[in-house]
């Protein structure tokens, strides 16, 4: 029996999908729910798992086609054993709806396993061996820039008779396309400063009394609900107080409309060899200190792996991005829109400050608050990043309710 494998059903946000790679070959066994092509959508890569076990009997699609929601990509024939040695193509429809013949792929060996897919994609577009590739992520796990920077310190064949550059070295470019991801991105970032009248202001953070929480809880915290207190949950704890207090930091502009939301779903901006994705925390109000830290924990795991939903980055009303994690001092985050305000978190560092007349040696991070003047006025900015503070230097306000 024939069976149909075909795209998934597609958020309605979501026009269409890029065929990224595929992981078999016509001829090719395949188990039931095994991966057999990844689609690349404007936020996340969705597994196109085999609907049951056979062999795979046709592909209709070749790498870098655009597939809609519900499309044939392939036929499997199920309960068929596989074809010794084929290695014949299959006839397929290329991109623009020719017919070509598809790649003789080879199956995923241990070293394609650890390719991410944009990191597979580039390798492909570049001929890579991609055992000459050296990965930076765990267990070796290969990312797109790994495959980049192998590409930019790799030297050209000469050409014949023509001289070698010396002590300068090779002044070598490679040309890449976006990915959907960045491409998305580009275009929210350049709407959201068109659209928007964004303005930044900043305050600091004392997190000592932070710290001392950590530390006296980490080992408790981390043996009864299994993850780490890190400093993300006082964060988005903190700015739910100041949500609740200044509701337009939490609304968003809809025309000629204000839509104050009257729940707290927070992003957090996790970053990944693919760009910078932003699932939410839904309902960040009614969430503990150790739901907040195994959500983040388990997003920033999935959103690596690329297994993270398209739903989980959907919505929101307020986003908190972390560039302290990358040493970044002081920065004016942008929005992301529809949202009206983003907080910005940076390094820690101690810092001399003067407490009480006295000179005293304090952890301290600067915040920014990038927020649609529109909307939100500078006394509501500079009061919530106020409430922020107070709740994180006095973190029994979060507690009272205060």
């Amino acid at each position: 029996m024939t069976i149909e494998v075909r795209v998934p059903q597609l958020p309605e946000s979501v026009a269409d999908a890029t065929l990224v790679s595929w992981h078999k070959k016509p001829g090719d066994a395949v188990a039931r729910d095994e991966n057999l092509v990844d689609l690349e959508t404007d936020k996340v890569v969705l597994e196109v798992p085999a609907p049951a076990a056979g062999t795979l009997k046709e592909i209709m699609f070749t790498d870098g086609a655009k597939v809609t929601s519900g499309q044939v990509l392939a036929m499997i024939e199920a309960g068929a054993a596989a074809v010794p040695g084929a290695s014949a193509p299959a006839i397929m429809a290329a991109p623009g709806g020719a017919v070509t013949p598809a790649k003789d792929a080879a199956k995923p060996d241990a070293v394609a396993a650890k390719l991410s897919p944009a990191a597979k994609r580039v390798v492909e577009e570049n001929k890579v061996d991609p055992k000459a590739v050296t990965g930076s992520g765990r267990d070796g796990r290969v990312s797109k820039s790994d495959v980049v920077n192998y590409l930019s310190g790799a030297s050209p064949p000469a050409k014949a008779g023509a001289a070698v550059p010396g002590a300068r070295g090779t002044r070598a470019e490679q040309r890449v396309p976006m990915t959907r991801l960045r491409a998305r991105i580009a275009e929210r970032m350049v709407q959201a400063q068109a659209t928007q009248a964004l303005l930044t202001s900043f305050n600091e953070v004392d997190l000592k009394s932070v710290n001392e929480i950590r530390a006296r809880y980490k080992d408790q915290f981390e043996k009864q609900h299994g993850v780490k207190l890190g400093f993300m949950s006082f964060f988005a704890k903190a700015c739910v107080e100041a949500l609740k207090k200044f509701p337009s930091v939490n609304a968003s502009v809809d025309g000629n409309d204000i839509v104050y939301h009257e729940y707290f779903d927070i992003g957090v901006a996790v970053s990944t060899d693919r760009g910078l994705i932003v699932p939410v925390l839904r309902d960040a109000d009614f969430q503990s200190f150790a739901d907040i830290e195994k959500s983040i924990a388990n997003f920033a795991a999935r959103a690596r792996a690329g297994t993270i939903t398209m739903e989980e980055l959907t919505g929101g009303t307020f986003t908190i991005t972390n560039g302290g994690v990358f040493g970044s001092l002081l920065s004016t985050p942008i929005v992301n829109s529809p949202q009206s305000a983003i907080l910005g978190m940076h390094k820690i560092q101690d810092r001399a400050v003067v407490i009480d007349g006295q000179v005293a040696v304090r952890p301290m991070m600067y915040i920014a608050l990038t927020y649609d003047h529109r909307l939100i006025d500078g006394r509501e900015a500079v009061q919530f990043l106020v409430t922020v503070k107070q709740c994180l230097e006095d973190p029994a306000r979060m507690v009272l309710g205060i």
